[in-house]
């Protein structure tokens, strides 16, 4: 990505280094399978307690210890401008839309933090919190997308990013609101089927964030485009489920298959229009 001279957000909340008021940073341990169960809770919406049994907190044991302040403001400088890219492309299309943007706060953290959802860890990955309408970003997670879930580079990581204000934009538009009433009475199936429509639409938004930024500032290329399509196919409900436990359950599904998640993130990238990413009238999705 050719970010260059990109201003820098100053919804920035960096909170690396502080300790997160329920007593020293998470640390998982158990190895490679243990980080993948992780993620694969992370992205079915489950406690990963449920899944690796229990966490210990031992000394801290981030990555950020591991970099240098000039690789740590490296990190910040760059989720700083990807969020700035982000509140140019909505506050652009919400005014053309006669609505009036207001943009979210990126709270950087090492380990553990308070949300206004509760505690947020390293073990829950990214995640944007409609409470304080705050996106949470443990960036050792970009550390787990390049080495355990193969998804390298820039545009991959501001991909991860723009889902999460993807969000964001649904709780201004009062999407969902909308579906946490529609939820409701719902079997765990049903409810299931309509949260993968829920970030499958987050994924549109990530595209159509992509499109428009590229428009207004050329600054990608088909290397970065790859990135993107790459991480989105990454964290598919049935790649996940099958690198972790070799079978594949749809009925659990929360986010969508690899193949769902690449074609809406396409269809964003590829019209720019939020029109398009109406996933709950689709037939198809």
């Amino acid at each position: 990505m050719e970010l260059g001279n990109q201003r820098e957000s100053r919804n920035i909340e960096d909170r690396r280094g502080q300790r997160g008021g329920i007593g020293r940073p998470v640390a998982v341990g158990g190895g490679i399978g243990t980080v993948l169960l992780i993620v694969l809770a992370l992205f079915l919406g489950l406690d990963p307690r449920a899944l690796v049994g229990s966490i210990s907190t031992p000394a801290p044991t981030s990555q950020q210890q591991s970099l240098s302040p000039a690789e740590q403001e490296g990190q910040r400088r760059f989720v700083s401008q990807i969020l700035a890219t982000t509140e140019d492309a909505w506050g652009q299309i919400f005014q053309a839309g006669g609505k009036r943007y207001q943009p979210p706060n990126l709270v950087l953290y090492s380990g553990v933090t308070q949300s206004g959802c509760g505690v947020a860890q390293a073990a829950t990955g990214p995640f944007y919190c409609p409470a304080d309408q705050k996106v949470y970003l443990d960036t050792a997670f970009f550390r787990d997308m390049e080495r355990k879930l193969g998804a390298p580079g820039e545009f991959a990581r501001a991909y991860v990013i723009s889902h999460e204000i993807g969000h964001h934009v649904q709780n201004q538009l009062g999407i969902l609101q909308q579906v946490e009433r529609a939820r409701r009475g719902m079997s765990e199936a049903e409810s299931n089927q309509f949260q993968v429509r829920v970030e499958l639409q987050a994924d549109c938004f990530a595209g159509v964030w992509a499109a428009i930024t590229h428009r207004n500032r050329p600054m990608l290329d088909e290397r970065d485009i790859e990135q993107g399509l790459n991480a989105a196919a990454a964290v598919g409900d049935d790649r996940l489920q099958r690198r972790s436990q070799g079978v594949v359950v749809p009925e659990s599904f929360t986010h969508g298959t690899s193949a769902q998640r690449v074609r809406w993130f396409r269809v964003g990238l590829e019209s720019g229009d939020i029109r398009r990413c109406d996933t709950f009238n689709a037939e198809r999705v």
